[in-house]
């Protein structure tokens, strides 16, 4: 079993996780419908509750406590994307977002699901199941959104042309890609962002949306080495303030 590249792969799968879940957290309240505020606080929740569940495995590999992993550690050492920490804007740039990642993720662990590395099989043929609906959610909303007024349709391509180089460091490729794809625990990222990008085109072209060019873009990349905006910092600044009052306390 390699090890190292195993623990990379599962850093930057939970890191997506956990930090995409506080941020969908933080439309609890504020969604435009009510509806939203529910369907977004429940997707947060299943995001944070993978990234539990992933950090547990890490935990059985010798990584600290998922606790402990979740809000001690220093910004340098998550492995997220950068997209993920960008702060919620508007419900348009957070939509986009949403279709953007939870499509990927969706591809990511029916990938997983045959995984050589069995933890990580058996725990994403859950995952998958929970993003069906995640994408269900989102493809719906860009639907709708992307056939409505001219408004809806500007902001929304707006949000796609803003957020398409963050969304394309989602590929980012692991310094052990080689050694994953041999020993068949992941399939690589090139096959992930190539089926990706397929299946929101089919999405897009029943709108009046257009997706940005595949290959004429670069993307932002840095995330998964540890490089990370101010907006990350804060947030976990956000999120350790309970447990760095006394990290030894019991609930």
């Amino acid at each position: 079993m390699n090890t190292p590249a195993i623990k990379e792969l599962l850093y930057k799968i939970g890191d997506d996780q956990l930090i995409l879940g506080h941020r969908n957290s933080e439309w609890t309240g504020l969604g435009p419908i009510l509806e939203e505020d529910i369907a977004f606080c429940s997707m947060a929740q299943d995001k944070i509750g993978q990234s539990l569940a992933i950090f547990s495995i890490l935990h059985e590999l010798g990584e600290p406590d998922p606790d402990t992993n979740a809000f001690l550690r220093d910004a340098k050492l998550f492995k997220n994307c950068q997209y993920v920490e960008m702060p919620i804007g508007e419900f348009d740039f957070s939509i986009v977002r949403h279709f953007l990642f939870d499509n990927a993720e969706a591809i990511r662990f029916k990938h997983l699901t045959d995984s050589s590395f069995i933890p990580l099989a058996n725990l994403s043929k859950k995952i998958k199941g929970e993003l069906k609906y995640h994408t269900m959610h989102a493809n719906t909303w860009i639907k709708r959104l992307g056939n409505g007024s001219k408004e809806s349709i500007d902001r929304v391509q707006k949000a796609l042309n803003d957020s398409w180089t963050m969304a394309l460091g989602m590929f980012e490729v692991s310094p052990y890609e080689a050694e994953l794809i041999q020993e068949k625990i992941f399939v690589g990222e090139k096959v992930i962002m190539q089926e990706w990008y397929e299946s929101i085109s089919a999405t897009i072209e029943g709108t009046e949306l257009s997706l940005p060019d595949l290959y004429s873009s670069k993307p932002m990349l840095g995330g998964r080495q540890g490089l990370h905006t101010e907006s990350l910092i804060k947030l976990l600044d956000e999120m350790s303030e309970v447990i760095r009052l006394d990290p030894e306390a019991e609930w």
